[in-house]
């Protein structure tokens, strides 16, 4: 057996995953499209987002279609680059809270980004594969509704999950 196959029969410790899209913006307009709770909220939190996304930040995101302000902690934010968010976990999360990274990485000399989202902390059940598939469904929403926001002023998510 290679180390390929080996990798691949290897039994998970939890359920993580990696969603991505290009973004024709800068990584700066792009990562502002993330950090900035007014962008957010224009395109992404249909109930709004309140504070921005920054170490000691007091940050809160509602859905309308999701009903129930939640706190967001942000863990690191490094302009243009990264942003790492974690909130509380459910009974099917690893841990206390489940963890996100944006990253955004500069393309085609820096007019356009690829922005990857990467989920941790879900345990290997039923219920944490279901609460895995669930937020990887709403992360790659996320970043199909930003596409369409900062690109064309297109609100993708309003009518969309209700």
């Amino acid at each position: 057996m290679n180390d390929e196959q080996s990798t691949k029969d290897a039994q998970l410790e939890e359920l993580s995953f990696t969603v991505m899209g290009y973004i024709s913006k800068t990584p700066h307009e792009t990562f502002e499209a993330v950090a900035d709770p007014e962008q957010l909220s224009k395109y992404f939190t249909t109930g709004g987002a309140r504070g921005r996304l920054e170490p000691g930040a007091e940050v809160t995101w509602d859905f309308a279609d999701f009903p129930g302000r939640f706190p967001v902690e942000v863990i690191e934010s490094v302009q243009d680059e990264k942003i790492v968010i974690a909130w509380e976990g459910t009974e099917h999360a690893t841990a206390k809270s489940t963890t996100t990274t944006f990253e955004f990485s500069p393309v085609d000399d820096g007019t356009r980004t690829l922005v990857t989202v990467t989920e941790k902390s879900w345990k290997t059940t039923v219920g944490g594969a279901e609460g895995a598939f669930g937020n990887c469904m709403g992360w790659t929403g996320m970043l199909a509704a930003m596409k369409a926001w900062v690109e064309y002023g297109i609100d993708l998510r309003e009518g969309f999950y209700k």
